[in-house]
């Protein structure tokens, strides 16, 4: 993401220190079943490769510049231009999020390491994004490692502290991850950075202030990169108990992208919290069949069971114990979705060793909760508060977060420690297809008895 402005028309680098200095918008997000979930992953490498309109300083019928396409015919054209190797690999990075293509991270790292080999030293944007790669892997240890590099080598780049604060936030070292927010605000107050010190108060529970600025990053946004912004205004929105804002602030974002899969689940989401189950199925097919993520898969099937459609609930659980064995054979950590999954509708004790192997590499509250619902499903309750209580002592709101915890403080005999975290969960009526009203029915026995 960058600034709104002209950008001068495309000049190939005459040198490496020149393809330094090129400024790229390539925007890569990742969102899992919220934002908080999968981590908000967004960066803006400070190189040239950017998406604009075709036609603006190019020829009639060229593939978009920063497109994949327009990259591959770069490298082809100036195969020693480490930036041009840098920008692919990026764009396959945001590929991979988009379509959910774990080969294309492959063809990432292809391009990023073809990057070094014309530049081994001081290439600020191949270290970038490696940096952006191995968050995508969920690889946050390395993640930071490159994010440190990309600091050191470019210490005026933006989009360097940008993945250092991804890498800081998923490794729940949130203090440093607001001073490097802070240090990239100050390089660049564009819309990539105002998003990120919006997703910072988010994770404080600061929703007031994280609309604010999230509100300044789409008006810093270009049109190509509207649709992040409208997307997490629309989940703030949700998580503030107004369903229907949610849905004309997604209408608004798929007006402009209508392809666009995590404005689908949103509004999908939104369409479930108003009772408009049929539209909700629809939104949710739709953004599954751009791309299969987890949280999709794991969203219409929970709804589906909700409804009493047992069959298509367990198709999409299918898929689910698919991409996971998929997962599991990579050796890869499980993400939160996975996490979840396995503790409602699997083998509880197997979801306390998948989150507790993920723990280990990535602290966040979104995997201690999830290691809290597994602990609590496998019967471990006095340990699933400990995680409960980590997962909630940013300040987050997450109404599914207080719902796990007042489950976990129920079964440990704490009714009112649990119906105060009931009555925060049900500030957001519609939170989960299932939980919700597990969530009612708890409360009410709370209530009623003696």
């Amino acid at each position: 993401m960058h600034p709104d402005h002209t950008e001068p028309p495309y000049q190939p680098p005459s040198s490496p220190r020149r393809s330094r200095r090129l400024r790229s918008i390539v925007f890569t997000l990742a969102l899992g079943a919220a934002m908080f979930a999968a981590g908000a992953v967004m960066l803006a490498p400070d190189q040239t490769t950017a998406s604009r309109p075709s036609g603006q300083g190019q020829p009639a019928g060229a593939p978009p510049r920063g497109s994949i396409e327009a990259l591959q015919a770069r490298v082809t054209r100036l195969p020693k231009d480490s930036g041009g190797w840098a920008a692919l690999g990026m764009a396959y990075v945001q590929q991979a999020r988009t379509t959910a293509d774990p080969a294309t991270y492959d063809r990432a790292e292809k391009a990023l390491r073809t990057s070094f080999t014309v530049q081994a030293e001081g290439n600020t944007d191949a270290e970038i994004g490696m940096g952006a790669l191995s968050a995508a892997r969920h690889d946050f240890p390395t993640a930071l490692r490159w994010a440190r590099k990309a600091t050191t080598s470019g210490p005026y780049s933006s989009s360097a502290y940008g993945v250092l604060a991804d890498a800081y936030t998923q490794l729940g070292r949130y203090e440093e991850a607001d001073k490097a927010v802070q240090k990239m605000t100050d390089l660049r107050p564009d819309a990539a950075s105002l998003a990120r010190a919006s997703y910072a108060f988010e994770l404080k529970g600061e929703t007031d202030r994280a609309r604010a600025l999230m509100r300044r990053s789409l008006a810093a946004a270009t049109l190509a990169d509207t649709s992040f912004a409208h997307n997490v205004l629309a989940t703030l929105d949700l998580q503030d108990a107004d369903p229907r804002a949610a849905l004309a602030r997604a209408r608004t974002g798929l007006r402009a992208a209508p392809g666009d899969s995590a404005l689908l689940e949103t509004r999908a989401r939104a369409h479930m919290a108003l009772g408009n189950t049929t539209k909700a199925i629809a939104d949710f097919r739709a953004a599954i069949a751009i791309a299969p993520l987890p949280h999709y898969l794991l969203g219409l099937g929970e709804l589906e069971q909700s409804l009493g459609h047992r069959e298509q609930a367990e198709a999409q659980y299918t898929l689910l114990r698919a991409q996971d064995r998929i997962r599991a054979a990579g050796g890869d950590p499980a993400d939160t979705d996975a996490i979840l999954f396995e503790a409602d509708h699997g083998d509880p004790r197997r979801a306390v060793t998948m989150a507790g192997q993920t723990l280990r590499t990535r602290p966040f509250v979104a995997v201690q909760d999830a290691y809290a619902w597994a602990l609590h499903r496998a019967g471990r309750d006095a340990e699933a508060l400990v995680q409960a209580d980590r997962a909630l002592a940013t300040g987050m709101r997450s109404a599914l977060f207080h719902y796990h915890r007042a489950a976990i403080h129920h079964a440990l005999g704490d009714t009112e420690a649990a119906r105060r975290d009931l009555t925060r969960a049900l500030r957001e009526p519609g939170f989960h297809p299932l939980h919700a009203d597990a969530a009612h029915d708890l409360l009410q026995r709370i209530d009623t008895t003696p």
